[in-house]
């Protein structure tokens, strides 16, 4: 079975690292970003399958990063 690849986007460490043990735990690889800049240039380096994404960030927030999201993908 193909692994699959989920982004985990927040400005919080222990966050990242939090939701990182569970998902591995089910057999998910993790990817994670601090920011949303971080964010888009991960999903240009890797095939992301799912994005858990959080919404007040610094530099480009949640919002933001999705609209980018969405006009790149």
């Amino acid at each position: 079975m193909e692994p699959y690849f989920i982004l985990v986007v927040d400005d919080e460490e222990e966050i990242r690292d939090a939701i990182e043990i569970y998902l591995k735990n089910e057999g998910m690889t993790v990817i994670k970003a601090k920011d949303g800049i971080e964010a888009i240039e991960k999903l240009n380096e890797h095939t992301i399958h799912l994005i858990i994404l959080d919404v007040m960030m610094p530099r480009m927030d949640g919002i933001a990063t999705t609209f980018k999201i969405r006009e790149e993908k």
